[in-house]
Formats: structure tokens, sequence, C-alpha cells
């Protein structure tokens, strides 16, 4: 995304400026219009596989200070708890072309949003197979995806891995290996 941006670690914007940039893209709609455009050119080139998606979200850091003009704390974000941690920020939710990695659609939320909450925006309805953590656990049961022809690769809750077989946790290394294209 650097080399994208054509940034560079020696001359990062503030986050200041980073954030009035996100506000003018949102103030303005620009953000899905830059995305789907260049989704549209990656597509043209034959980059987009569409036969399978991963899905995943990740928690997107905030400051949690209320020492600004309006002495608040930003009302989209949320705190959440993942694991033993509380972040504060939001999440960006990312569905994957399953096969060469590159991101095909995005959605945010608060970070206090489930997962599967934004699911549907995720996928593109082309594919044949989805993959996600274990966040994703009964998103084939979603009103949504009950009608879609798809082989859903959802990994396990690890409390539950733990009794699994051999053979089965095997399967559950291989969905894992998919998944890490996201990373």
């Amino acid at each position: 995304m650097r080399r994208f941006a054509g940034i560079r670690l020696s001359r990062v914007p503030d986050e200041t400026t980073i954030l009035n940039f996100r506000h003018l893209l949102e103030q303005h709609n620009l953000g899905k219009k830059l995305f789907k455009k260049i989704n549209r050119q990656l597509a043209r080139h034959g980059l987009m596989v569409r036969e399978g998606s991963i899905v995943d979200a990740t928690i997107i850091e905030a400051p949690s200070s209320t020492k600004n003009r309006d002495k608040a704390r930003d009302p989209e974000r949320h705190q959440t708890k993942k694991g033993n941690q509380w972040h504060f920020g939001m999440k960006c939710h990312i569905g994957v072309d399953g096969t060469i990695g590159l991101i095909h659609s995005l959605a945010t939320t608060a970070a206090n949003e489930h997962d599967l909450t934004p699911s549907d925006q995720l996928l593109h309805g082309e594919e044949k197979r989805v993959w996600g953590d274990a966040g994703y656990r009964g998103i084939q049961k979603r009103e949504a995806h009950k009608k879609r022809a798809v082989q859903w690769f959802i990994a396990e809750r690890p409390g539950k891995r733990a009794t699994m077989s051999k053979v089965t946790q095997d399967c559950e290394t291989l969905k894992a290996s998919v998944r890490a294209k996201v990373h």
C-alpha cells in the first residue's frame, strides 16, 4: 500500500493529515468510487479470478484521547476486546481474491461490531468457495448467504480444535494456509 500511494517511511504524513484526507474522501464519497475504479482496472488486466474469496477483519487503532477541539472521542470509533487486550478504533473488513490475494471488497465499522455484520458486503456473488477465520462461524446461516451455492471453509474455534482428531486438525491447518494470503 505504501508503494501504491508513493509514501516512503522517511516521509510518512502525520496522523492528522491522514485523518483530514480520510474525512475529505468521505465528504465527497470518493473512497468507494476509487476502490471500485481500481478493482475494475485490476479485473481488466485479469488480476481478479473471482472463484474464491477470503473474508477477514482487522482492528484499526485510533487514539482514545479526548484532548481535541470537541473534548470528545470520535463517535465512529468504539472499544472492543480481542483476547485479553482492549482496543479503541474501527474495524476494516475485507474480501480478498482466494487465488492471488487482491482485495476486491471493503467495509468499515466501529471496532465493537461483529465480523459477520458486514459479511454480505464482502462477497461479490461469483465465488464458489469462501474461507474465513472463526469469527465467521455461522455465516452460511445468515439470510444474505443462505441461497449462495458456496463451499464454506470457516475455521473452528480454538477451544474446539484442541479436541479434534489429527486428520481434522490437518484440515484446519489447510484452511489457515489459504487464509494466510490476507496478511
